[in-house]
C-alpha cells in the first residue's frame, strides 16, 4: 500500500479547517492550483472523491468530511508527540507582544498551561502600541491583528473573526425586549475606533433606518466590551473576544446575523527568531489551545468586512 503524501494530507486538513482552497493556500504558502493538485492526487490514491463544487467554490463530500476528521486527529497526535519530545529542550527567554484584546479575553485565561508544559521558559508578555504593530525589537513573537500584510516576516493566521451584536441581558430587559434590528434605534450603540462595524452589520441586517454614527466610540475592544457588559449600550462583538462573556451569560446575542472580517489574529515573527525552539513551542501551543478551546473557530465563509479592530 502506498501512503498518501504529507503535503496532500495537510492540504485537505487546511481546506476542512479554513473552509476554502484560497485560505488553505495562504496557510501552507502554496498556490491554489498546487492545493487543488494535491487534493486530486489524494483522491486518486484513495479511490473516492473528497471535494465537490458548490456554487463558485468547493466543499467536502460526506466521505471527504469523515476522512478529513480522521486526518486532523492524526496530525494533532503527531504535533503533540513532537511537542512532548521537544519539551525538555525548550528553555530561555521568550518575549511575546500580544494585542490587548486577545490577551485579555483569551491568552490570560490559558497562559498558565504553557508554563506547566514548558517550565524552563522565562516568559514575558507585553502590549504593542497598535493592534498591528510588530516593530518592537525586544519581542520574539507577535500576536497581531490585521490582514496578514507584514512583509519579510514569518506570518501565520490563527484566528479569523465573525462580528455580531452583543449586549447585556439587563439592557434588553430594561428596554422591554428587542424583536428586530429595526428596533436598535432605541439602544445606545458602542463602537470600536469608528462606526464601520455597526454600519456594515446594519446594512447586512437590512436596518438602514438606524443611524450608525450615534453612540460612543472607544479606542480599543476591551473598553467597548466592558461598557457593553455594564449595560451601557449595544456593541459589535466577535467569536473570540466575546466568547467567554457569552458563555457566562454576561452578554447575549440578540440576533443570529453575523458578518465575516478580512482581518484576524496572526502569529508574526522575524524568520530567524521563528526557528527558535521557544518561539516554535509557543506558536504550536497557541494554535493547539485555540482549536481545543474554540472548536470550529477557523472555519469561515466569504469575507465581507475589512476594518481594523
Amino acid at each position: 500500500m502506498r501512503y498518501p503524501s504529507m503535503t496532500a494530507i495537510r492540504a485537505l486538513d487546511a481546506i476542512a479547517r479554513l473552509g476554502s482552497v484560497s485560505a488553505a493556500a495562504r496557510e501552507l504558502s502554496l498556490t491554489r492550483s498546487a492545493i487543488s493538485h494535491q487534493v486530486s492526487s489524494l483522491e486518486q490514491s484513495l479511490g473516492f472523491a473528497l471535494t465537490e463544487r458548490i456554487g463558485r467554490g468547493i466543499g467536502l463530500t460526506y466521505q471527504g468530511e469523515r476522512y478529513a476528521r480522521e486526518v486532523h486527529k492524526v496530525l494533532s497526535t503527531l504535533q503533540e508527540a513532537a511537542l512532548g519530545l521537544d519539551e525538555q529542550q525548550v528553555s530561555g527567554r521568550l518575549c511575546v507582544s500580544c494585542n490587548p484584546g486577545f490577551a485579555t479575553y483569551w491568552l490570560c485565561h490559558h497562559i498558565g498551561a504553557f508554563l506547566r508544559q514548558f517550565p524552563q521558559v522565562q516568559l514575558q508578555v507585553i502590549s504593542p502600541r497598535a493592534p498591528d504593530d510588530t516593530s518592537n525589537g525586544n519581542a520574539d513573537l507577535f500576536i497581531a491583528y490585521g490582514i496578514g500584510d507584514w512583509p519579510d516576516q514569518w506570518v501565520e493566521q490563527i484566528v479569523p473573526l465573525r462580528f455580531f451584536p452583543v449586549c447585556s441581558p439587563r439592557l434588553i430587559n430594561a428596554h422591554g425586549g428587542l424583536k428586530s434590528p429595526q428596533e436598535l434605534g432605541g439602544f445606545p450603540l458602542l463602537h470600536m475606533t469608528d462606526h464601520t462595524d455597526w454600519r456594515v452589520w446594519l446594512a447586512t441586517a437590512g436596518a438602514s433606518n438606524i443611524d450608525a454614527a450615534t453612540g460612543i466610540v472607544f479606542s480599543d475592544a476591551h473598553c467597548a466590551q466592558s461598557a457593553c457588559i455594564a449595560a451601557q449600550g449595544m456593541a459589535i462583538g466577535d467569536n473570540l473576544l466575546s466568547g467567554d462573556a457569552l458563555a457566562r451569560g454576561l452578554l447575549v446575542r440578540p440576533f443570529e446575523i453575523s458578518i465575516d472580517s478580512h482581518r484576524g489574529y496572526y502569529l508574526v515573527a522575524d524568520p530567524l527568531r521563528a526557528e527558535r525552539p521557544a518561539v516554535r513551542a509557543f506558536s504550536n501551543w497557541v494554535k493547539h489551545q485555540l482549536q481545543a478551546s474554540l472548536p470550529g473557530l477557523n472555519k469561515r465563509s466569504e469575507p465581507l468586512l475589512d476594518h481594523p479592530r
